[in-house]
């Protein structure tokens, strides 16, 4: 195998970790020597050991003299755990092949100093979008202190996301729902708008695997709506928090503050508007039904005010398309735009 190929083995360590490991990144390991895999490892949960230590350990002695592949370039200073750097030099390391150099200015590059310098040669920038992609979220933590906003939205083929009444379950399949569920496993929040509460009555938590053990915070946008009033809109009585989204800035670096690193928002059309708006969406999943739902008073999947021309679009880039069972996932991410708060 060639270094793309084993770095993708170990992408597919460090997905082990999905929606485990926040505040702290994704991060996988493996150990080659003589061309074979001999450890592997990832971090599986924030103040245990890091992938390249489980790396480390599940290769045994056979770590001296092999080639280390990490998805994130390895810490170098001490925190909840002893820095990476350390261990590596100790296994007898002979090479590291590094994905994604640490997002933290602070940090950026100082294991590869500090690995050169102690013999080992570093290669750099190894599958570096893919690797940086799966910790996109922490990545825009890092560098603003905000957290990562993605916004999903169920519709059918013509935009619609509920009836006039607000019917809209279910708009589309199985497969669909179920990627939601994994999303919701990777969100350290939900967020709603008051309508989809009261409409819906959501749970707004992980429910498969029925044991999953990190429920993300539950937020519900409302002018008016007090805590008491939400948690009775909630499916199963829990108090959520409720944020009146005048100031998106001002929330988003509050949640930051609060080590909340990704926001999932869920719905509807007058929140998605208002985010859009104010540039604060960093990514949007599209779940398209193949259904025509029809009805000028059919409620749209983006509402706000009336646009003056196709000037005032959201435009999208590095866009991907693939399916969920009959629906259509589109994914993207909004152009920036200025931040209006509106």
């Amino acid at each position: 195998m060639n270094d793309q190929e084993l770095m993708r083995k170990a992408l597919e360590c460090a997905e082990k970790g999905w929606g485990k490991t926040s505040p702290n990144p994704m991060v996988g390991a493996i150990i080659v020597k003589n061309g074979e895999i001999v450890g592997s490892g990832y971090h599986a949960k924030a103040g245990e050991a890091h992938a390249e230590v489980n790396a480390i350990n599940d290769a045994g002695s056979n770590a001296s003299g092999a080639d280390l592949y990490v998805t994130l370039e390895p810490c170098s200073s001490y925190g909840r755990t002893p820095p990476c750097t350390e261990a590596i030099k100790k296994a007898g390391i002979k090479s590291v092949f590094v994905g994604a150099l640490d997002p933290n200015p602070k940090h950026r590059g100082a294991a590869i100093t500090i690995l050169h310098e102690a013999g080992i040669q570093v290669f750099e920038n190894i599958l570096r979008e893919e690797c940086a992609v799966i910790n996109e979220a922490f990545f825009k933590w890092i560098t603003t202190g905000k957290p990562f906003v993605l916004l999903k939205m169920a519709m059918t083929l013509d935009g619609k996301i509920a009836t006039h009444s607000g019917t809209s379950q279910w708009i589309t399949g199985e497969q669909a729902r179920q990627r939601v569920q994994h999303l919701r496993q990777w969100a350290d929040a939900i967020m709603i708008g008051a309508g989809t509460a009261r409409q819906d009555h959501p749970a707004l938590k992980v429910r498969e695997p029925q044991n999953w053990p990190r429920q993300p915070r539950r937020l519900v946008v409302s002018k008016s709506m007090t805590v008491a009033e939400a948690a009775k809109t909630l499916a199963d009585g829990v108090t959520p928090e409720v944020l009146n989204g005048t100031n998106w800035d001002a929330d988003f670096r509050r949640l930051g503050s609060e080590k909340t690193v990704s926001i999932l928002v869920e719905g509807g059309g007058e929140l998605a508007a208002s985010l859009l708006n104010a540039g604060e969406v960093d990514k949007i999943e599209f779940h398209i039904a193949m259904k025509i739902l029809g009805g000028r008073d059919s409620r749209p999947v983006v509402g706000g005010k009336n646009p003056s021309s196709l000037a005032d679009a959201v435009e999208l880039f590095n866009t991907k398309t693939f399916q969920a069972g009959q629906d259509l996932i589109v994914t993207g991410y909004p152009a920036m735009r200025e931040n209006t708060d509106t």
